[in-house]
């Protein structure tokens, strides 16, 4: 109930922001309304916000050192620094979506409303991998029984899988 809630209320912030020409970036699962680009840069399906914006819907702050939140610090390619920032007039506009390319870190833009949506970044999605522990999960063994992996914790599990597709 409550997610869908949530999922109500953001799309509900989005398309009050599509008609005040607003942008919404949805970003660690919050939306935060930004500045629209000048026209200079709002061009193609790329999100530019100024420097503000970006601490205000992401918390990463433009360092010396690259694109920084608390430890984790991305450094800007030099020969690529025009694609993540642009100055326009007494106002720097940075890249997200560009931003969002570097770190591989899935995004879906939604024209009509004006909503930008990033998702987690692979090593998020994948956190369980560096503790080489699997998830637990429940699934149906040979007989029908219904079994989660962690009836078999401490002790050797082979798992075969495979996809059609």
């Amino acid at each position: 109930m409550k997610k869908a809630f949530l999922i109500g209320a953001l799309l509900l912030i989005a398309a009050s922001n599509a008609f005040a020409g607003n942008r919404t970036v949805i970003f660690d699962n919050t939306a935060t309304e930004v500045a629209a680009a000048p026209a200079a840069l709002a061009t193609g399906e790329d999100l530019w916000v100024t420097l503000a914006d970006l601490t205000k819907a992401t918390k990463f702050v433009l360092k010396p050192q690259g694109v920084c939140r608390d430890e984790l610090c991305f450094p800007i390619p030099k020969a690529r620094k025009s694609a993540f920032l642009s100055a326009q007039g007494k106002v720097t506009w940075f890249n997200l979506s560009e931003f969002a390319r570097l770190t591989k870190q899935p995004t879906a833009y939604d024209a009509e409303h004006l909503t930008w949506f990033f998702g987690p970044r692979p090593e998020e999605q994948n956190q369980f991998v560096s503790s080489l522990i699997a998830p637990n999960f429940r699934l149906p063994d040979a007989n029908g029984k219904m079994r989660s992996l962690q009836e078999f914790r401490g002790k050797k599990v082979l798992l075969l899988t495979w996809a059609s597709w």
